[in-house]
């Protein structure tokens, strides 16, 4: 189910609340942080869907943040922020630390493997 612009809740001029009965399977509510002016640019993705998906991480706490550089990325938002208590089953979410650090780390281990095949 895709946010739209009647789901946001203005908790203030610059934080909007996607509920978290907006989907049965969210832990805790979205927040959006950014002015209603900015709003319409993250209508035209999938960002605050993702924004979504992160309110439902196991452990998460209290909310799913959205800074107001948001913008779909791959499975979590750019802008997206969540904190999770490790205690209650929380998580470290690859998606959170930007697709292109999961990239940096493939092709660091990747030639850390050549150099050690390399030396055979």
């Amino acid at each position: 189910m895709n946010v739209a612009l009647r789901d946001l809740i203005e908790i203030n001029k610059n934080v909007f609340e996607i509920a978290q009965s907006f989907r049965s399977d969210m832990r805790v509510p979205a927040r959006v942080y950014m002015t209603r002016s900015m709003l319409a640019d993250i209508m035209e993705d999938l960002s605050l869907t993702q924004l979504v998906n992160v309110a439902t991480l196991p452990g998460i706490v209290k909310y799913a943040l959205a800074m107001p550089d948001i913008h779909q990325g791959y499975g979590f938002p750019i802008g997206g922020v969540a904190a999770t208590n490790i205690n209650k089953g929380g998580v470290i979410s690859p998606g959170g630390l930007a697709m292109i650090l999961t990239v940096v780390f493939v092709c660091l281990y990747q030639t850390l493997v050549q150099k050690k095949l390399s030396a055979r």
